[in-house]
């Protein structure tokens, strides 16, 4: 396997390299098990319609999109009003 160059800020990098010690691994070993647990925004977008077409097969519930638009500006509120934001 090849190596990567990364640019972090150095904050960063000695934050990482502490969590990975605690967890007895190098910075290099940390970062590779991080990638590999990681989701892309293809595969969480992947595994968000095959887990809303289990939940409308289970369900029955299938919302439309204007629906689905009303129920995530009202989670966005109640989110803004408990974060002060």
């Amino acid at each position: 396997m090849s190596d990567a160059n990364v640019r972090i800020p150095e904050e960063a990098k000695h934050r990482l390299a502490a969590i990975a010690a605690a967890e007895g691994l190098s910075l290099r070993a940390y970062l590779a098990r991080l990638a590999e647990t990681l989701l892309t925004p293809a595969e969480r977008a992947e595994r968000a319609e095959k887990a809303k077409a289990a939940l409308t097969e289970w369900s029955g519930y299938a919302p439309t999109a204007a629906e689905e638009r009303d129920l995530d500006s009202e989670l966005d509120r109640r989110l803004a009003q408990v974060t002060g934001r």
